[in-house]
């Protein structure tokens, strides 16, 4: 089993950068893709970027593409969201996700269903 433990959120103002941390631990040699989502009040969960745990594929929705930035560090079984040029749109609770399922295709690990190991969240509050 997969432990997922997240940090980082807090306070910022639009234009400011925060970076969030996910720190897997436990099985993780299991893990295929790991997955940021992000909820905001009254909203769906969103999907918000993947990245394959053991190569550099990554993905973006497009409202984030060109600010946030997806990273990992195998070494500290780790992945890290960078995000730049933040909006009070980007207000939400944060969550990373894993899941060991493998698809030839990408466009699944954009649906929060494929995952099934979660985070706690951690709130990123975007104020003007």
């Amino acid at each position: 089993q997969v432990q997922l433990v997240e940090s980082g959120g807090g306070p910022a103002h639009t234009g400011d950068s925060l970076t969030l941390s996910c720190v897997a631990s436990g099985r993780t040699d299991s893990i295929y893709v790991m997955g940021w989502f992000r909820q905001a009040p009254g909203k769906e969960r969103e999907f918000v970027g993947f990245t394959r745990w053991s190569s550099t594929l990554i993905r973006y929705v497009d409202s984030v593409r060109g600010r946030f930035t997806i990273s990992r560090d195998i070494s500290k079984s780790a992945v890290y969201l960078q995000m730049n040029s933040l909006k009070p749109e980007d207000t939400a609770v944060y969550y990373c996700a894993a899941t060991e399922a493998y698809s030839a295709g990408t466009s699944v690990y954009e649906k929060s269903y494929i995952y099934d190991v979660w985070g706690q969240g951690t709130q990123v509050t975007v104020s003007s």
